[in-house]
């Protein structure tokens, strides 16, 4: 607090030494005031969603992340799966801990050049469960929003947990307008019931949805280089096209994604040339362009 009583708002009121002088209202503007100034930082926010666990969300967010980042752009990811919190070791960030700057909690940085934050980070180990309820949550995201010294990004990739409940409401609300939003899906039906919704959940809370993401996609047979349709195909297409949004691409299956994303060395770093490579430079590119066209 300065001479006047009233509070920086380049410092989070939890590394203030003179907080406890303040009363709840006033550490509670403070804390938003901080939160506007952190989100006039970052460019696009941009919430990558699924409707169902398993469909490879986190592999699209971390190599979509990686592929920006690539090409110049400054780009951090908000890991908000609470419970499942894969980023760091899809990064090879795993065992890291952030430390306190003087503006904030340093995000870590990945080899390639991304900013991260997750709980993975907080844990004492890997078999560590979070068991919190939602107001708990809210709380964590809020500061993990405010209270990270991301400075200023072009992209800031959410990475949000399965489904329309509690925490991707909260995440959407707390980032605010204008958000962008992907939709990841694999082909099978009951991955894309699930799609659909998340689809009508993003344009419920007006945000802008870039397209739906078709992932795990037809496998090329490593013997006679056939396409196998594993989980069928075409179905995150014509959801799209029922659902009136762009389709961002398929994904095909491919050995490599899981190696090295178990390897924390994301295959549009290491096999830049593949096919799967290709598909998420595709994605990143009908996101700049989509941005691009918001912005006109």
């Amino acid at each position: 607090m300065d001479a006047n009583n009233t509070c920086s708002t380049d410092q989070a009121c939890g590394a203030c030494s003179s907080a406890e002088a303040c009363d709840a209202q006033t550490q509670e503007s403070h804390f938003n005031d901080l939160l506007r100034r952190r989100l006039s930082q970052i460019r696009h926010r941009v919430a990558v969603m699924s409707g169902k666990g398993g469909v490879g969300k986190t592999t699209v967010s971390v190599n979509l992340a990686v592929t920006l980042a690539l090409q110049g752009k400054s780009v951090g990811i908000l890991d908000a799966d609470v419970h499942g919190p894969n980023i760091p070791k899809m990064l090879g960030l795993n065992g890291r801990r952030p430390m306190m700057g003087e503006n904030g909690l340093i995000p870590i940085t990945s080899s390639d050049n991304v900013k991260v934050m997750s709980m993975a980070f907080m844990l004492p180990d890997e078999d560590t469960p979070v068991v919190w309820r939602g107001p708990v949550k809210h709380t964590l995201f809020k500061q993990f929003l405010a209270e990270v010294d991301w400075g200023e990004l072009d992209y800031l990739i959410v990475d949000l947990p399965p489904g329309t409940g509690d925490e991707p409401l909260s995440i959407a609300q707390l980032l605010g307008s204008p958000l962008w939003a992907i939709v990841v899906t694999t082909p099978q039906d009951v991955a894309l019931l699930d799609s659909r919704k998340s689809v009508v959940f993003g344009r419920t809370l007006e945000m802008n949805v870039v397209g739906i993401v078709e992932n795990m996609s037809g496998l090329a047979c490593p013997h006679c280089g056939e396409r196998i349709d594993l989980f069928k195909t075409g179905g995150g297409e014509r959801s799209a096209r029922e659902l009136q949004v762009p389709f961002l691409g398929s994904i095909p299956i491919d050995p490599n994604v899981v190696t090295g994303g178990d390897a924390g060395t994301p295959i549009a770093v290491t096999e830049p040339d593949s096919a799967a490579a290709a598909a998420f430079q595709s994605v990143a590119q009908e996101l700049q362009s989509a941005v691009a066209d918001g912005a006109a």
